[in-house]
């Protein structure tokens, strides 16, 4: 019967010892390691969209058991004491705070559908219009220039000159082909120059503009291809939520009294 009623305690004891226990991911030199610090840096490795599989979750236990070792032997040397680790750890609090004021910021200031849509109405309407298939010839002066259009007009290929003559590195290889893009992607001067030509013009004086003299011609028009909302709208609101986030930064800077 005593030995059933010492079991029966021993039980109870273990019993009540297990929750406590449980909190605790190891017991380093006599100091319990809590699980909560397991936990939040499982939790800042997925905040940062880094996926943890079973098999790491050992490897992060031991990362969190080795910070204690190093951080028990870092305070035995007093380095806890020393003016510099107090700056950097109030800089690193200032950092931690100000994270927090940010996120807290922007989970309570959602950028909406809405205001996705609009922003892309906006981009579509500047980018809208006419697309303009173009090729060019970059050359120092207008001399050299007009050589150009009079040989091309003699039968010498557009394209083989650009590749001889051209000075743009990005087009000169491709035989100036400068591939699909809206008129709003050129400099006012060569943009004025390109969308009066039609399909299969080029332009029959030299275009000057601050990079040099153009020889420009258009291979061909379409409707510009705008991508759909739902391929930008991730692109759309992370722009917005920046806008949002910087313009409540410049409102708490011009609020507070700096003297």
């Amino acid at each position: 019967m005593k030995q059933i009623l010492l079991a029966a305690v021993a039980a109870a004891t273990l019993g009540l010892a297990m929750p406590a226990s449980a909190q605790n991911l190891a017991i380093v030199n006599g100091k319990p390691v809590p699980k909560a610090r397991y936990d939040a840096l499982m939790s800042q490795l997925q905040r940062a969209g880094r996926a943890v599989p079973p098999q790491m979750e050992d490897q992060i236990k031991q990362e969190v058991i080795a910070r204690e070792v190093f951080m028990q032997e870092a305070q035995k040397r007093g380095l806890d004491a020393t003016d510099d680790y107090k700056t950097q750890l109030e800089l690193a609090r200032q950092t931690i705070l100000i994270r927090e004021l940010f996120a807290d910021y922007q989970k309570k200031n959602p950028v909406s559908d809405a205001e996705v849509q609009a922003e892309y109405d906006k981009f579509a309407a500047a980018n809208g219009g006419k697309e303009y298939h173009a090729r060019h010839i970059l050359v120092e002066n207008e001399a050299d220039a007009k050589q150009i259009i009079a040989d091309i007009k003699k039968g010498k290929k557009f394209e083989d000159i650009a590749k001889a003559k051209s000075k743009d590195p990005g087009s000169a290889p491709h035989g100036g082909d400068l591939d699909w893009a809206t008129a709003a992607s050129y400099v006012p001067e060569f943009s004025q120059a390109m969308i009066k030509l039609g399909k299969g013009q080029m332009t029959q004086e030299p275009v000057k503009t601050n990079f040099g003299w153009h020889v420009i011609r258009v291979d061909d028009i379409r409707d510009a291809q705008l991508p759909k909302l739902e391929e930008v709208k991730p692109q759309i609101k992370q722009q917005l939520e920046q806008q949002k986030l910087a313009k409540f930064q410049e409102e708490l800077r011009a609020s507070a009294k700096v003297e």
